[in-house]
């Protein structure tokens, strides 16, 4: 039986990474900078520093990695002021979670939009513990913010389920010791490897139901 839930944000209850995306190519387009490939692949899962040093120096843009937090963030708070985008049935599912286990937040957001999101999502109290790579040493795919948050629950991180979307979310949570659930955004799919490292890899958001969680001890 599973000791905690611990839910990643971007992805799972908001549909953000396109509006990231959205911001922050707009962004890049607009200091000089040259958007890749791989570009947003690469993004989902970095600490607000590691996205501003990538933009910064990687891509060329002319501000400092300090500038583009604070410009990217901004825009992306006005976003949230004017619409957060739920994803539909999500605030649902984080209920009926909430009511047989403990639950934790591990965001790559920066802190003030972990707070916003839940705010608008009225979810602010269904967590025990909410928490941005903001304050760890490193991102996702390391394992920090979600050993931190098992920590902050008082579970053992391998007593834990964790749900993610992206490829370095799951890495991130595995890398921890934690039964990854694996809700990949229909844009942005799994590697392989990341794949291989969920436990279960569900449709949508809502085939995460207690039961789903019960059944993977």
């Amino acid at each position: 039986m599973a000791d905690a839930v611990v839910f990643d944000l971007d992805g799972v209850i908001v549909d953000s990474e396109p509006v990231w995306e959205e911001v922050r190519r707009a962004y890049v387009a607009a200091h000089g900078g040259t958007w890749q490939a791989d570009t947003q692949r690469r993004l989902m899962g970095m600490s607000t520093a590691e996205w501003a040093r990538y933009l910064s120096g990687e891509l060329g843009v002319d501000r400092s990695a300090e500038q583009v937090a604070a410009d990217v963030v901004e825009e992306m708070t006005r976003r949230y002021a004017a619409r957060v985008p739920l994803i539909d049935g999500a605030d649902g599912v984080v209920r009926r979670l909430a009511g047989r286990w403990p639950l934790g937040l591990a965001s790559s957001s920066p802190t003030r939009l972990i707070a916003a999101a839940l705010a608008a999502t009225g979810l602010t109290d269904a967590f025990g513990a909410t928490l941005s790579t903001e304050e760890t040493k490193r991102g996702k795919p390391a394992p920090d913010v979600y050993l931190a948050v098992a920590e902050r629950l008082g579970v053992d991180p391998a007593r834990c389920v964790a749900v993610e979307d992206s490829s370095n979310g799951v890495r991130s949570a595995a890398a921890a010791g934690m039964t990854v659930v694996a809700v990949p955004h229909g844009a942005y799919p799994l590697d392989p490897d990341a794949e291989r490292l969920a436990a279960v890899v569900l449709a949508s958001i809502g085939g995460l139901t207690p039961e789903t969680v019960s059944a993977l001890d």
